[in-house]
C-alpha cells in the first residue's frame, strides 16, 4: 500500500487546528458485503424511469446525512492518470452491454414520445425532422461530456464511480480555487431541477390521464349529466387514488406496477401505429416549415421527449465494461440513434396524418367511437397513472432526506404529510394549467434545458480550467461550451415565453 493511501486512510478529521475548513462529498456507489449488493445515493437512481427487475431495485436510503466529508483534491495529474476507477467498481450484479442499452432505451422511451407529433406541428414536417435529429445530435454529446467529465473527476477524487448531482459537485471541488465554495450548490442545484422536472412530469401525467380518459367516458356518457365534464373534474377525481397508490413508500412495492405500464405502453404504441398508417395524406398537404413563433414550443416538447441525461449515470457506473458506454459506435451513441429515430418516426407520421389537428398527445387524435381506439387511451392512462408512483418516488426522496432530521420521533407521520402535501400541489398544478402541449413545452423548457444542456457544458469547462491545455487548442472547448450554454439560455427563455403565453391564452378562452 503506498504513503499516500495510507495517509488519505489516515486523514480523519479530528481536530479543527489540524485541517482546513471541511468540504462534502459526494456518496459514491459502494458494495456492501453484509447485504451482497451495491448502495447508491439517490441521485445515482434519478430519471431510471425504475423500469428494472425487482432485484435490482435500491434499498430504502438509511437515516443519516448522505454527504460524509471528503478533502478538496489536489492537482497531482501523474498521480490522478494512475488511479482507474473502472477497477475499483465493486459491483454485485454488473450489466453487460447488452443490458446497458435496454436499460437506456427503456429509460429514454417515455411518455414523451407521444407529443412528439404535436412537436412537428409547431415545427414544420421536414424542418421538425431535420431539428429532432440535431436536438438529438445535441442532447447526446451533452450525455459524452457529462460522462467524460465523470471519469476525470473519478481519477482526481480517486473514487470508482460519481452520480449526476455528486459529478456537478465534484467539478466545482477540484476546479479553480475560486469555485470551490460553490460546490455545494452545484450539488443541489442539479438535485433540485431534477426535482421540479419529476414533479412537472408527474403534473403532465395528471392532465394527459384526465384528458384520455374523459374523452372515453364522454362518448359513453352521452345524455347523462357526466357527459362533457371539464377535465379538472377528473383531474380532481384522480387525487384521492393517488394519495392512495403514492402511500406505498417501498420500491419494490411498485416495481410490478412499472412492468405493467411497459407493456401497456408497447402494447398501446403498436395499435397507434396501426392508425397512423391508415390513409397516410400526401407531404404535400403539410408545412415543411411553421412559423418562427412556435419553435419555441417545438425546442420545449422536443428536449422534453429526447432528454433523458438522468438515467445516464446510474447506467454507466452499473456496466460490467465501462469504456464501452461512450465508445464508437458504443452504446450511448446506438442507444440515442435508435430513440431519436423512433421519436423522429412518430413525430412525422403523427403529424403527416393528423395535420393542424394534432393533438398535445397522440392518443387523443385516436377514433373515439371505436372500441380498439377507446382501449389505446385506457391502456396509455393507465400506464402513465402508473409511471405517476414510479416518477413521484425519486423526488420525494431527495426532499425527504433534506427534512427529516427536523421531526425527530414523528418521522412517519412526517413523511406521509409530505408526500399527501406534494400530491395535492400537483394536482393543483394540473388543474390551473390543463393544456396539455404547453405544459410539456414549459417542463422541457424550464428544466432540461438546464440539466441537458448548461449543467454539463458548466460543469466541463469548471473541471479542466486550470488543467494544462485542459480547453484546448485556442480554447475552443471554452467556446465550445459557451455556444452551448447560450443555446440552453435562448432555448429556456424564448421556450417558457411561449409556453406561458400560450398556456394564459388557452385559460383566457
Amino acid at each position: 500500500m503506498s504513503k499516500k493511501h495510507l495517509h488519505n486512510q489516515a486523514a480523519i478529521p479530528l481536530a479543527p487546528a489540524v485541517f482546513k475548513k471541511p468540504q462534502l462529498r459526494p456518496m459514491i456507489a459502494e458494495y456492501d458485503s453484509k447485504k451482497k449488493g451495491v448502495r447508491n445515493d439517490l441521485s445515482d437512481v434519478v430519471m431510471i424511469k425504475y423500469n428494472v427487475d425487482p432485484s435490482e431495485i435500491p434499498v430504502e436510503q438509511q437515516a443519516g446525512s448522505t454527504l460524509p466529508l471528503m478533502e478538496i483534491p489536489g492537482k497531482d495529474v501523474e498521480a490522478d492518470e494512475d488511479y482507474n476507477p473502472f477497477e475499483h467498481r465493486k459491483l454485485a450484479h454488473p450489466t453487460s452491454d447488452m443490458d446497458t442499452l435496454i436499460h437506456l432505451l427503456k429509460g429514454s422511451l417515455g411518455s414523451g414520445i407521444l407529443a412528439m407529433p404535436i412537436a412537428f406541428k409547431n415545427a414544420g414536417l421536414f424542418f421538425g425532422l431535420f431539428a429532432t435529429f440535431a436536438i438529438g445530435a445535441i442532447c447526446t454529446y451533452c450525455v459524452h461530456v457529462l460522462v467524460k467529465t465523470a471519469h476525470e473527476l473519478c481519477r482526481r477524487m480517486q473514487k470508482p464511480s460519481l452520480g449526476f448531482a455528486e459529478t456537478a459537485e465534484a467539478a466545482f471541488l477540484s476546479g479553480p480555487p475560486s469555485m470551490h465554495k460553490f460546490s455545494r450548490l452545484a450539488k443541489a442545484m442539479v438535485n433540485w431541477f431534477l426535482v421540479l422536472d419529476l414533479l412537472g412530469c408527474c403534473c403532465v401525467y395528471i392532465v394527459f390521464v384526465s384528458k384520455n380518459v374523459s374523452q372515453v367516458v364522454d362518448y359513453y356518457a352521452e345524455g347523462t349529466s357526466f357527459h362533457n365534464l371539464h377535465i379538472r373534474v377528473y383531474m380532481a377525481a384522480l387525487l384521492p387514488f393517488l394519495i392512495m397508490m403514492n402511500l406505498i413508500r417501498n420500491l419494490k412495492y411498485l416495481a410490478p406496477f412499472s412492468m405493467i405500464a411497459n407493456v401497456l405502453v408497447g402494447t398501446g404504441m403498436g395499435i397507434t401505429f396501426y392508425y397512423l398508417f391508415q390513409d397516410i395524406p400526401s407531404v404535400s398537404e403539410r408545412d415543411s416549415f411553421a412559423e418562427i413563433s412556435t419553435l419555441p414550443i417545438f425546442f420545449g416538447t422536443a428536449i422534453f421527449a429526447l432528454e433523458g441525461i438522468g438515467v445516464v449515470m446510474p447506467l454507466e457506473n452499473n456496466m460490467k465494461t465501462p469504456t464501452h458506454f461512450i465508445g464508437c459506435p458504443g452504446v450511448l451513441n446506438t442507444g440515442m440513434f435508435f430513440v431519436v429515430t423512433l421519436y423522429a418516426f412518430t413525430g412525422f407520421f403523427g403529424y403527416l396524418k393528423y395535420g393542424d389537428e394534432t393533438k398535445g398527445s397522440i392518443t387523443l387524435n385516436l377514433p373515439e367511437s371505436e372500441k380498439l381506439g377507446q382501449c389505446v387511451k385506457l391502456m396509455i392512462a393507465t400506464a402513465i397513472f402508473f409511471t405517476y408512483s414510479l416518477q413521484f418516488y425519486v423526488p420525494m426522496e431527495i426532499i425527504w432526506n433534506n427534512v427529516r432530521h427536523w421531526f425527530g420521533a414523528k418521522k412517519n407521520l412526517a413523511e406521509y404529510s409530505i408526500r399527501i402535501a406534494l400530491i395535492v400541489m400537483t394536482v393543483c398544478i394540473a388543474i390551473a394549467i390543463p393544456d396539455l402541449g404547453p405544459f410539456i413545452s414549459l417542463v422541457g423548457a424550464v428544466c432540461l434545458s438546464f440539466l441537458g444542456l448548461i449543467f454539463p457544458a458548466i460543469m466541463e469547462t469548471v473541471t479542466f480550467w486550470d488543467r494544462p491545455n485542459g480547453l484546448g487548442r485556442f480554447n475552443w472547448v471554452l467556446w465550445k461550451n459557451v455556444f452551448m450554454i447560450s443555446f440552453g439560455i435562448l432555448g429556456f427563455l424564448t421556450g417558457s415565453y411561449v409556453s406561458i403565453v400560450e398556456i394564459i391564452e388557452g385559460s383566457s378562452n
